[in-house]
Parts: C-alpha cells; sequence; structure tokens
C-alpha cells in the first residue's frame, strides 16, 4: 500500500460514523457529575477553580467510558488522582520553561509505557498530560496549585460518588459479555446445520472470560447468573462441533445427518433463550417443542458412536445452562479463583513488571513512548516560539491521538482535526452571537459534554466537536476571549496532527515486518493445544485437568495477536519480502483448520478411568519437536519439514473405537500440517494481508 493510499485509508476510517448502542442514562449521569463540580467550584471560588475542576470532572467521567471491566466508581478515582498530581507537577514547573518541558516529557513518556498495561491505562494516561497541559495555563500561584489539584481530584471523587448513588444496569457489560457468548455459540449451532465446517470467531468467548476476572470485593457482590457459567459456553462449542463433523460425528447424509440437525437446532434456541435470560437478568423461557426436546429420555437414539456420545453430552451441557442461568445450577468456584483480578494496590508490582518487560528498543509501546515523549515536547516548544499564543493546544493534540499503531494515529489525526473545527465554529458563534456570561458559558460547556458522553461511540470525530466546543466554552468562563483561543487552536491543532503523524513516519513500529513472527507464534501456540489433547487420550488417569484449558487460552491468545498484526499490516505503506497475502490467508486458514482438528478431539476426552492410548502420546511427542523446528523454518524464511510427523502416524498401530477415533483425528492434523507447508513454501512478497478470523 502506498503512502497516499495508506492515508487516504485512515483518514476515511477516521471520520466513519460508528453505528452503536447509545447509552443516554450513563451519559446523563457523567453530564450531572460536571455539572455539580463546576456549580460548586463557582460557588465556593472563582470562574479560573471552575475552570480547572470542570476538566477534572470530565477527564474522571470520560474514564468511566473506556472498555474495562474494573468497577466504574474505581476508573473514575484512579483518573482523578492521576490528574491531580500532574497538574500539581505541571503548577511546580510551570513557571520554569525547561523545567516544564522536561517534566512534560518524562510524564508523556510515562503515559506512553502505560500502554503496556492495555488501552484503557494508555487513554487515560494520555488524558492526565492533556489536562496538565491546559490547566496550568489558568492562572494561580504555586500555592493554589493544591487547591487546584485538589478540585480536580474532587470532580474524580464526584463521578464515583455518583455511579454508586445512581447505578445503571449493574454488572451490565459482563452480562452482554456472558450473553454474547452464548448468542455466538447459538449462531455456530445454526451455521453448523448447513456447513459442518463452519468457522467460528472465539472472541465473544474471550471477551467473555476477561469479564468474568473480578477483585475479592466483586467476587462476593457478583450475581449468581455470573458466578462460574462461562465454562459451560467453553465446553458446548466443542460438543457442537464434533456432533456436526462427519469426521468424527454424525454420518454426511441420511436418518443421522437430519437427527444431528434437529439436536443443533434445538441447541441454537436454548443458547439464545439463556443468552436473553443472562442478558436480562430473568428466568430461562424456553419454547414448548425445546423443553420436550430435553426432556427425552434418549433423543440421540437414531445417532451412532461417537456421535451418540457428543449428542448425550450437549444434552447434558444445555441442561446446566437453562440451570445456571435460572440460578439453580451449581457454580464453578475453582474457576471464580483461577480469573480473580488484582485491586489497584496490588496490581502496582503487577505494572510494574509489564512495564519493564517493554523497555527495549523493538517493543512497539516503547517506541509509541519515546515518540509521544518526543513529539509532546517539541510541540509545546514550537508552540511556544510562534506568535501565535496558547502554544499548549500543539503538544495536547498530539498526544491525544498518538497510538502505538500507524492506522489508529493517522485515523484520529484526521478525525480530531475535522470536528475541532466544527466544534470550534460551533461554539465561537455562540459566543459571538449571544456574549454569555460566566454561568451561561458554565451551562453551555454542561451541554456540550453532555453531547460529547452520549456520542462518545459514535465516533471520534463527532466526540472531538463536542470537545472542542467544551474547551472554547470553559476557557471563556475562565476569562479567555474567544479571539485568543480560536484561531490559534485550529492552527496549533493542526500542528499537533502533523506531528504527530510525522513522528510515525520518521520513527515507525510497522507491524508488517513482523508477521513472519506472529504467524510462527500462532503455529506452536495451535499445535502445543493440539498436542495437550492428545496427550490426554494417551494417559487419562493422569491427565492434569488444567492443561488443555490453558493450551487453548495461548492458541486463542496467538491467534488474536495474528489477527490484530494482519489487520495493522493491511493498512501500512510498507512492503515485506516473504509473506505474501496469499500465503498468509493460506496458513491462517490451515492453522484454523488445526485448532479445530484439535477441538474436535477435545469433545471426546475421556474420563479419568478410561482406558490410555499410547500411540498418541508418541505422536503428540514428535509433533511438538517438528513444531518448534517449522516454527523457526517460518521465522528463517526457510522450508518446513513435517516428514517426522508422518511416520509418527504411519506407525500408529490399534483398534478400538476411541484409538480409531483420536487416530483420525491425527489424520486430520496431519492433512492441515500439509496445507501449512504449502501456505508457506511460496516466498514472493506483497502487500500485508487481509484479516481473516479463525
Amino acid at each position: 500500500m502506498t503512502w497516499l493510499r495508506a492515508l487516504k485509508e485512515t483518514g476515511r476510517s477516521g471520520l466513519q460514523i460508528e453505528r452503536t448502542r447509545l447509552e443516554p442514562l450513563v451519559a446523563l449521569r457523567g453530564a450531572a457529575g460536571v455539572a455539580i463540580v463546576i456549580g460548586l467550584s463557582l460557588w465556593l471560588s472563582s470562574p479560573g477553580v471552575a475552570a480547572s475542576s470542570a476538566f477534572g470532572a470530565f477527564a474522571s467521567g470520560t474514564a468511566t467510558f473506556q472498555r474495562s471491566w474494573r468497577s466504574r466508581p474505581v476508573l473514575a478515582l484512579a483518573a482523578g488522582a492521576g490528574l491531580a498530581v500532574s497538574t500539581f507537577l505541571g503548577y511546580l514547573a510551570a513557571s520554569n520553561l525547561f523545567l516544564f518541558v522536561v517534566l512534560l516529557a518524562v510524564w508523556s513518556f510515562l503515559a506512553g509505557m502505560a500502554w503496556a498495561l492495555g488501552p484503557t491505562s494508555g487513554i487515560v494516561a494520555a488524558l492526565t498530560v492533556a489536562v496538565m497541559l491546559v490547566v496550568v495555563t489558568l492562572p494561580t500561584s504555586v500555592m493554589g496549585a493544591l487547591v487546584h489539584a485538589g478540585v480536580i481530584a474532587f470532580g474524580g471523587l464526584v463521578q464515583a460518588s455518583l455511579i454508586l448513588v445512581f447505578p445503571i444496569r449493574r454488572w451490565g457489560a459482563q452480562r452482554d459479555a456472558l450473553a454474547d457468548a452464548f448468542a455466538a455459540e447459538a449462531d455456530y449451532a445454526r451455521r453448523l446445520r448447513q456447513d459442518p465446517h463452519a468457522p467460528f470467531d472465539p472472541e465473544p468467548l474471550m471477551t467473555a472470560r476477561s469479564a468474568a476476572a473480578v477483585t475479592p470485593w466483586e467476587a462476593r457482590r457478583r450475581p449468581e447468573e455470573l458466578h462460574g457459567k462461562r465454562a459451560l459456553a467453553e465446553r458446548i462449542r466443542p460438543v457442537l462441533a464434533s456432533l456436526a463433523d462427519p469426521s468424527v460425528g454424525a454420518a454426511a447424509e441420511g436418518p443421522e445427518r437430519d437427527r444431528a440437525r434437529e439436536l443443533l437446532t434445538a441447541a441454537a434456541s436454548v443458547l439464545d433463550a439463556v443468552a436473553r435470560a443472562i442478558r436480562q437478568a430473568k428466568p430461562v423461557r424456553l419454547p414448548k417443542d425445546v423443553k420436550a426436546f430435553l426432556k427425552v429420555p434418549e433423543p440421540e437414539a437414531e445417532l451412532t458412536g461417537s456421535a451418540r456420545r457428543a449428542a448425550a453430552r450437549l444434552i447434558g451441557l444445555l441442561v446446566a445452562a437453562v440451570e445456571s442461568a435460572d440460578g439453580s445450577g451449581p457454580s464453578d468456584a475453582t474457576e471464580s479463583a483461577h480469573l480473580l483480578r488484582p485491586t489497584l494496590l496490588r496490581l502496582v508490582p503487577l505494572a510494574a513488571r509489564a512495564i519493564r518487560r517493554e523497555m527495549h528498543w523493538q517493543s512497539p509501546v516503547f517506541r509509541h513512548a519515546v515518540r509521544m515523549s518526543t513529539v509532546a515536547a517539541a510541540g509545546y516548544l514550537i508552540g511556544a516560539a510562534l506568535p501565535l499564543g496558547h502554544g499548549y493546544w500543539a503538544p495536547m493534540a498530539s498526544v491525544m491521538v498518538m497510538r502505538p499503531d500507524f492506522s489508529q494515529t493517522y485515523a484520529r489525526g484526521s478525525a480530531r482535526f475535522a470536528g475541532t473545527l466544527v466544534g470550534v465554529a460551533v461554539a465561537t458563534g455562540v459566543m459571538q452571537a449571544a456574549s454569555p456570561g460566566v454561568y451561561l458559558c458554565a451551562g453551555l460547556a454542561v451541554l456540550a459534554i453532555t453531547l460529547m458522553y452520549l456520542l462518545m461511540r459514535t465516533g471520534y470525530a463527532v466526540s472531538q466537536a463536542c470537545l472542542a466546543a467544551y474547551a472554547v466554552l470553559l476557557l471563556g468562563m475562565g476569562g479567555s476571549e474567544w479571539t485568543q483561543t480560536v484561531p490559534e487552536r485550529v492552527l496549533l491543532t493542526l500542528l499537533g496532527g502533523v506531528l504527530a503523524m510525522a513522528a510515525y513516519a520518521v520513527f515507525p513500529a510497522w507491524e508488517t515486518p513482523r508477521l513472519r513472527d506472529r504467524l510462527a507464534e500462532r503455529l506452536e501456540a495451535t499445535a502445543g493445544y493440539t498436542a495437550a489433547v492428545l496427550e490426554g487420550f494417551a494417559d487419562p488417569a493422569k491427565r492434569r485437568s488444567g492443561t488443555v484449558r490453558e493450551a487453548l487460552l495461548d492458541a486463542r491468545a496467538a491467534g488474536a495477536a495474528w489477527n490484530q498484526a494482519v489487520a495493522r499490516a493491511d493498512s501500512e505503506p510498507v512492503r515485506h519480502r516473504g509473506l505474501s497475502r496469499r500465503a498468509a490467508q493460506d496458513a491462517d486458514a490451515a492453522l484454523s483448520a488445526m485448532g479445530r482438528a484439535g477441538m474436535l478431539m477435545e469433545a471426546h476426552l475421556p474420563g479419568r478411568n478410561a482406558e490410555p492410548v499410547p500411540a498418541a502420546a508418541e505422536f503428540a511427542r514428535v509433533l511438538r519437536e517438528a513444531v518448534t523446528e517449522s516454527a523457526q523454518a517460518v521465522r528463517d524464511r526457510d522450508t518446513v519439514d513435517w516428514d517426522a510427523v508422518r511416520v509418527a502416524l504411519d506407525g500408529w498401530h490399534g483398534d478400538g473405537a476411541q484409538e480409531r477415533m483420536v487416530r483420525r483425528g491425527a489424520e486430520l492434523l496431519v492433512d492441515t500440517l500439509d496445507e501449512f507447508e504449502e501456505a508457506v513454501r511460496s516466498r514472493s512478497g506483497s502487500r500485508a494481508p487481509h484479516a481473516q478470523r479463525p
């Protein structure tokens, strides 16, 4: 992709309006927090303090809208505390240009490194830099810095208190995540009726797992229907695939296939009903024909062999899902303990270790932090040197649009500038036409932030227009004339966006050259999962319960990293010799099929008293050794070699239904290895591939 086309595509994506579900009550609650803080500050102090506190209340409220599974009050308090510290330090250094620039560079670097903890931490940290740049320009004394920092922290406290006093749909995000997981499996069951090899996107299950992690305090207050029920959705998926697949399940044609379709239809209805019950916090309501299906003693009578076992297991899991959604099923205490999220205090050493792991030159997070620090300091110095005034708009625009990857930085840069033009124009027209006083400015600012909170999830450009109007109105309330802020802000915002984009062009962290590394990691993780499943058949009595589960999570994480890398590389204006678009697509399809082979075998993992399958252990060992060598070959652009795996399969001899089923799974696995070998054999370079979900 050329630079011109890349800029065109990312700019278009940044200006696109996203149609998502709005939350008006949540938006009104956040705006009420801003209004309370502004009103109290105007009543007890000055317009300057009110403007300072309003920025703090806005940022704390914005933090609660970020995608995070932590408690919303905790997010508001943490954001308020971070803003208070950053602005207090900024006030202390504001009188000395050199000292303030050094502080800005260090704080921006730390804010960039916060992406090592996740997107929410990175976005909130960038907010602390932006608010520090604006607030320290408001007139005050050094002794008054504590007061300004205090009212900013108070804004976070007010937002947290409102969330506690006026809860809106408690645990709603967690309910939606779990319900989405069951709904995704219902859709999967319907697609399996027509396509026994239909792909399944594991993202809803991954999201549900993230949502299930709680702190000890939250674990004691979590609703019963959210306690450990995600494991059922995880266990249902492979059973659905095993029943539908002709290789190990129902026959491709005839009465057995018809019966399998009936079971899949009923399973989809049950899963949809469970999803609705969880989402709405109501009992499960099943159609009469589905109830009859769950009560029939042996509805799998038309099925035989492994298909019969899969049908019986599916019905048992569906009954458990209905009971769990009604609150009458057993809870999985071990899963809850495994998914405990650390508190903020215990998160500090974990965060320090995560940041230390990223402190190296090849890390995209480290390179982002260096870019952000350099651009913030340079933007502030350039803005101060220009005869425009209000030079802080340039670095503020930079830190708010910069992200660790190319596509988001460029998309947000174009969207921010477009939104700023609209917001400043609207606010300027209001200021000129009405010449509002302090209280009217405050009211209009609250209206602007209400619209921002309401429309935040509809598109970045829309939210930036509201934010631009909010900033102009607040500064007008604080005593700044519109002629002092509007023209300068437009030019300096453009300058900040140009600096951010130029920094990524001069000091990039392209994802395209790392595609082979990502592919090798996915190969290792996916093959590791299938090997773990095979080892579970080798010696059931000694099988550790969490081994297969941990391997599956590793495979999903590697798959998500690969898909994210492909999506980013697809928008980058660079080429990479060694992995063509077609090769990446074919390799992705082969690895998805490999994971499916492991999933089909997982659905039939035996109990601890079952007979062992010794040949499975030897095959798994050979597979692991071959994958280690082949993964390195992928990284080195060399030829992969699966001869040892083929020899191990040819030497696999055994009898019995269980062993035949496992060997059939191994045959499917070898077929996927051949497909992978064929995919990566081509060494012609091309543009980055489109993402393809397994």
